[in-house]
């Protein structure tokens, strides 16, 4: 399902199913992690981005109109327990070897973009989780962070890897 742009803080909306494409005047961020191999590791991993399980466990505050991701889902994610990032889900998809969804900012983001959670089983059997992203600050705080919001942000996605790799391989939420 493709979603229209009303309500969204941009106009592009559902293109990070394009893992290239970066409009113009946005950062684009793409971070892979190996989260092991095998279908049990890839459906482990797969339910736990499903249902905000990975999120969660990274300790952000997930309040989510649903249980799991589904395009027109609105989530606000709360981050060190003040700042609220309004966004809804624009697309998901469930294949056999790739499973994930994406999300796009609404007001009152401090971004304004888009960022895709998904996890894909490559031939020889190794399971990959891929944040992709574009964004562009759109409150003074983010604006005033310059480098150090892109910063937290790819540490963010390094995070996201290393929480689903446990919870996927272990079943803990331990980076």
């Amino acid at each position: 399902m493709t979603m229209s742009s009303e309500d969204f803080t941009y106009a592009d909306v559902g293109a990070t199913r394009d893992e290239g494409f970066c409009p113009p005047g946005f950062h684009p961020m793409n971070v892979r992690t190996r989260l092991g191999e095998g279908e049990e590791v890839f459906r482990r991993a797969s339910e736990a981005v499903l249902t905000w399980e990975m999120h969660r466990a990274m300790g952000v505050g997930i309040d989510a109109g649903a249980d799991r991701a589904a395009p027109g889902v609105d989530v606000t994610v709360t981050l060190a327990g003040m700042i609220k990032a309004p966004c809804r889900v624009v697309w998901t998809v469930e294949e056999p070897r790739r499973v994930g969804w994406a999300y796009g900012t609404l007001p009152g983001h401090p971004e304004c973009g888009e960022e895709s959670f998904v996890v894909d089983r490559t031939g020889d059997g190794t399971v990959w989780l891929t944040v992709n992203a574009f964004s562009r600050a759109a409150k003074w705080y983010a604006k005033a962070g310059g480098l150090a919001t892109r910063g937290f942000q790819h540490a963010y996605a390094r995070r996201c890897g290393n929480v689903l790799r446990n919870l996927a391989t272990q079943g803990g939420a331990d980076a």
